[in-house]
């Protein structure tokens, strides 16, 4: 039984990696196309084309992608939950929620983008593009380094 669920472990962890890799790449991409978007005229080809991107970024890659993250990420803690769990995995955590909650924001500035109505500048889209890559590093370095 043990090494059915160690094979099983290895599939889960490894559709795990493949989620966040693509919810990261979503992440880290959106908010580089608003910037593009801030620059394009209400209403004109880039804009429509850039609000065409944005969906389909948002939808069929990021949405899907921190599902799986989630509920991959969910079943190897239940997994692992008899080892218990040691401080970095509470910090995992908690980063991993402020990335849903970053998420969940770019749907919102999107739909800003849709209906023609972003009122915030390229500098605050620039700056919003590093959040996921800060808490990328944090979830890293706690899950691979394990510094407590």
């Amino acid at each position: 039984m043990t090494d059915l669920i160690g094979d099983w472990y290895l599939w889960i962890k490894a559709l795990h990696v493949m989620s966040v890799i693509a919810w990261m790449a979503g992440l880290l991409y959106l908010p580089r196309l608003f910037v593009y978007h801030c620059d394009a005229v209400a209403g004109s080809d880039q804009s429509e084309t850039l609000k065409i991107m944005e969906r389909r970024l948002l939808r069929a890659i990021m949405n899907p992608a921190m599902i799986g993250t989630w509920v991959f990420g969910s079943m190897m803690v239940v997994w692992l939950a008899p080892a218990g769990f040691d401080g970095w995995l509470h910090v995992k955590l908690a980063a991993v929620v402020l990335m849903t909650i970053f998420h969940h924001m770019a749907g919102r500035w999107r739909k800003d983008f849709l209906a023609d109505r972003n009122e915030r500048p390229q500098r605050f889209y620039r700056i919003m593009n590093e959040v996921p890559a800060v808490l990328m590093v944090v979830i890293v370095i706690m899950v691979i380094v394990k510094p407590f």
